[in-house]
């Protein structure tokens, strides 16, 4: 098989179990390591307001419900960006 030729998901299934006991047909074992959590600063005011609403919705710590925030936020986000784009293709095209 070529490198272009794509292979089946059986086929590479197939191709592991019979390479599985042979030690040289397997490159170096590859170490991923997890990346740090960013940090932000926002002004005290802010941090107060959603610390309330943090408490308000029962959360443990104010840094849960920011990050809960911000997941629905950039999922918002990236649905209405599909959206807009889906919209100018359709147009253009």
């Amino acid at each position: 098989m070529t490198a272009k030729q794509k292979m089946t998901e059986s086929e590479i299934d197939e191709l592991v179990e019979q390479q599985a006991g042979d030690a040289s047909a397997w490159e170096k074992p590859v170490r991923v390591r997890k990346t740090r959590g960013a940090s932000i600063s926002i002004p005290p005011e802010l941090a107060a307001r959603a610390a309330f609403l943090a408490k308000l919705h029962r959360k443990p710590n104010v840094e849960e419900w920011l990050t809960r925030v911000i997941q629905e936020r950039i999922e918002l986000e990236e649905a209405a960006f599909v959206g807009a784009k889906q919209e100018l293709t359709s147009h253009a095209g």
